[in-house]
């Protein structure tokens, strides 16, 4: 069984983005880009909103092509060209899109359907509103949580419309040298 891994910066207050969407205030650096690739070597498999695989599929694949190219952008890259992508969204349409499949209905059918399958890890990168909607069918199996040093008050919350109870147990926690925090939780099952 595949196990699908929440990965999402979010402000010490639980905003993940500005009221506009805005995400300067994340801080990342090499050892951080490190760390994520020991994750995503683990997987074969990305989840996206709409917004956030539009916001993926206009950057990551050619940015590991371009002459200032980091290390990180160059692994990224060549990864997120491998792996299968999964997108819900009720208005993209798959026609055109190459090794994506867009779920827009029976999300929990779909998504337990591609869990079954032989495979990697499944790491879904941001996509709050995704996010909210696999959190709210129990799909989630873990949460890689990297909490910023910052308040910003107001914005697009980490978690919103949770209306049951969902259990967690921390696994362990990491410090980077930027001030960042990850928490790592499994999903605790009944």
């Amino acid at each position: 069984m595949r196990n699908l891994i929440f990965f999402m910066h979010t402000s010490l207050d639980g905003f993940v983005a500005g009221l506009k969407g805005e995400m300067n205030w994340i801080n990342v650096n090499e050892e951080m880009f490190d760390f994520v690739a020991t994750m995503t070597d683990k997987a074969d498999a990305a989840l996206y909103g709409r917004i956030t695989y539009e916001m993926m599929e206009n950057y990551w694949p050619t940015a590991g092509e371009h002459p200032n190219a980091s290390k990180h952008d160059k692994e990224h890259s060549a990864w997120y060209n491998k792996v299968s992508k999964i997108v819900l969204s009720k208005t993209l349409s798959e026609k055109g899109l190459v090794n994506t499949t867009v779920i827009s209905d029976q999300l929990e059918d779909k998504i337990n359907k591609i869990k079954k399958q032989d495979g990697k890890n499944i790491l879904i990168f941001g996509s709050p509103t995704a996010s909210h909607s696999l959190l709210s069918h129990g799909l989630i199996d873990e949460f890689w949580l990297f909490v910023n040093p910052v308040l910003l008050g107001q914005g697009i919350p980490l978690y919103k419309g949770v209306t049951e109870t969902t259990n967690l147990k921390l696994l362990e926690t990491k410090t980077f040298s930027c001030g960042v925090i990850a928490l790592h939780y499994e999903t605790k099952r009944n």
